[in-house]
């Protein structure tokens, strides 16, 4: 729709969208049974997700793979849950085709006048098992009696037109035969077949397939730009009445850092990189429920007037020619649905920067179908690019089970990185762990800077979006700056180190402190800011600087089963040469545990641990 410039992005603000049709085949039993549904139609009429109506065909077999109609549902129709957005339904007896076209060319007609959803239930059987090699009669025998008595529907629409002269049977008769031998006759040339990959064309020219190398994208901004781009990204019109609170702590702030180029926290980092994509002719969709202030009050890309309610996207009016924008989609309570969109939005459209956030990272798990299916499978199975990112926040806070992690072994897991060899760009799917604003502003920038697409998954931060140590200098995200893969510690002196600690993610900042406050000078604490593709010419390089260390170990803050020690284990001792020595929680069968007093005692005998 974006790419089309139809619908909700239409030019001339026409809402109506007749140039694309959402078309949903679906089963009785899957369209009564599975969440998804009841998802998506609470989704339809949503400003930023409505897609001008969908036209949903169930094809309704009165069966679920082997369970009766009747026990599929508790509603007496398998399209009830319709009745969430009163969603009008047409009934079709499958038996007769003609009231099928009918049936569909209402439904069509319907859609294109109101632009809203329209369901056909089109009431059939199933002549035959699930599959091949099923046999419906063992669970339904009295159903496929009286199936297998009848005589299919082809054959009764044939005998039907030749009895009402419409055709003779000798032309029936040579169209099945013309059409079997063009069946045969494809299927002689199956072995023969090279299918063309020609998924690079259109909205999508210019761009390739990723590497087996990977490459480094200079993402900086001159500094004019990004000062530029700051003080827009506060900048209210008059007359807007700002809550106090923000115009104090967020708006000052702002303006504060901006004009001295310092303290440049994760938000602000944020709205720079968004910023200066815009001027760049990218478009950036932010996604999920909240994003428009952010889940822990630090965004506030869209303010809101305290007097009439009505939004404002500073970043949208930075200068009157603009057109290029950042869409803030407060979503329903939803990930399954809500990220299957945004997933969809990111195929279609490679020069928009789409970015789904989870409330708390592991919230995903409630989409975890549409990460399996589509996220990290289907550039291997459709050679479908997705430049798709994920923010998932996590840390070890203290806030209990499932409030945590992002369950950033998961998606470890779900990569195809090599445990035994150099992973390339051209993993299924891209992992990194950043430390400071500036590496979160330059892993945004590359995602559509760069010339192909891959799914990032940012695990995301909680506390480091207030921490005063997690700032960075508009120095680091200037031009000939670029995202670090492993960021060194270059406080030490690499020949009085005898111990190097391996990290991950916001615990670098715990051992941090345990450092200094102990006065220790000869460990060094080494971070990986990227996990997928492991970042394997970096760690060698760290081995090498610090050549007289006799320690190698990788602390973690979370459970031994979590996190990514089972991950970057094997690959420090398979591809680098080193094995690590672990230190972090024991296992758990949940992520964190409950009780805040056992949480702190635990981060306390990690931190020690590490030093001793």
């Amino acid at each position: 729709m974006q790419s089309m410039k139809v619908g909700d992005y239409c030019d001339t603000g026409i809402s109506g969208n007749n140039e694309v049709v959402c078309l949903q085949v679906h089963g009785d039993a899957a369209f009564a049974g599975q969440g998804i549904i009841a998802e998506t139609f609470a989704l339809a009429n949503v400003p930023h997700y409505r897609i001008g109506g969908s036209i949903h065909l169930i094809i309704n077999n009165q069966i679920g793979y082997t369970t009766e109609a009747e026990r599929t549902r508790s509603s007496e129709y398998c399209s009830d849950v319709g009745k969430i957005i009163g969603c009008p339904v047409i009934r079709v007896n499958g038996d007769y085709p003609e009231e099928v076209v009918k049936a569909c060319r209402l439904a069509f007609l319907y859609r294109e006048q109101f632009n809203r959803d329209v369901v056909v239930d089109l009431i059939c059987y199933r002549k035959w098992g699930h599959n091949e090699l099923d046999e419906p009669s063992l669970t339904q025998p009295l159903m496929y009696k009286v199936i297998q008595s009848r005589s299919n529907v082809p054959d009764a629409y044939a005998e039907r037109l030749t009895n009402e002269g419409v055709c003779s049977k000798e032309d029936l008769h040579n169209d099945v035969n013309q059409w079997i031998a063009t069946l045969s006759e494809n299927l002689t040339q199956l072995d023969s077949y090279v299918p063309k990959a020609n998924h690079l064309r259109k909205q999508w020219s210019g761009l390739v397939q990723a590497s087996s190398a990977i490459t480094v994208w200079d993402t900086g901004i001159k500094e004019d730009i990004l000062k530029f781009i700051g003080g827009r990204s506060v900048l209210l019109p008059k007359g807007f009445n700002v809550h106090p609170t923000l115009k104090k702590t967020h708006i000052e702030r702002r303006l504060q850092k901006m004009h001295y180029g310092i303290d440049i926290d994760w938000a602000t980092a944020e709205a720079l990189a968004v910023g200066s994509l815009l001027l760049q002719g990218f478009n950036v969709r932010i996604s999920g429920q909240d994003v428009g202030r952010g889940t822990f009050s630090q965004r506030h890309a869209m303010f809101v007037d305290q007097q009439t309610d009505e939004g404002y996207i500073p970043l949208n009016h930075m200068f009157p020619e603009q057109n290029c924008f950042f869409e803030v989609a407060n979503s329903i309570l939803s990930e399954e649905a809500v990220l299957g969109y945004e997933y969809g939005f990111s195929i279609e459209n490679p020069k928009t920067l789409v970015i789904w956030e989870a409330q708390f990272g592991d919230f995903f798990n409630g989409a975890q179908i549409i990460i399996d299916t589509f996220v990290t499978g289907g550039e291997s199975k459709w050679l479908l690019q997705s430049g798709l990112v994920m923010i998932l926040p996590h840390g070890m806070d203290g806030a209990g089970p499932e409030h945590s992690t992002c369950r950033v072994e998961r998606f470890l897991q779900a990569s195809d990185s090599r445990e035994d060899g150099v992973d390339g760009d051209d993993v299924n799917i891209q992992i990194v762990n950043p430390t400071t604003p500036a590496q979160y502003f330059h892993v945004l920038r590359r995602q559509v800077v760069r010339n192909f697409r891959k799914p990032l998954v940012i695990v995301g931060p909680k506390i480091l979006l207030r921490h005063p140590l997690a700032v960075s200098n508009i120095v680091e995200i200037s031009p000939g700056t670029m995202f670090q893969p492993v960021l060194s510690d270059d406080s030490m002196d690499p020949k009085n180190v005898k111990r190097v600690i391996f990290v991950s993610g916001k615990h670098y900042y715990s051992l941090l402190k345990e450092r200094e406050t102990k006065g220790f000078n000869n460990m060094a604490i080494v971070r990986l800011e990227c996990l997928c593709p492991f970042p394997v010419k970096e760690l060698q390089a760290e081995i090498q600087k610090f050549s007289n260390a006799e320690d190698f170990v990788w602390s973690q803050e979370e459970h031994r089963n979590y996190g990514a020690w089972t991950f970057v284990a094997p690959r420090f001792q398979n591809i680098i040469g080193k094995k690590l020595r672990y230190i972090g929680r024991s296992v758990l069968a949940i992520p964190a545990v409950g009780v805040g007093d056992v949480h702190q005692q635990e981060a306390k005998q990690i931190v020690e641990a590490t030093f001793a």
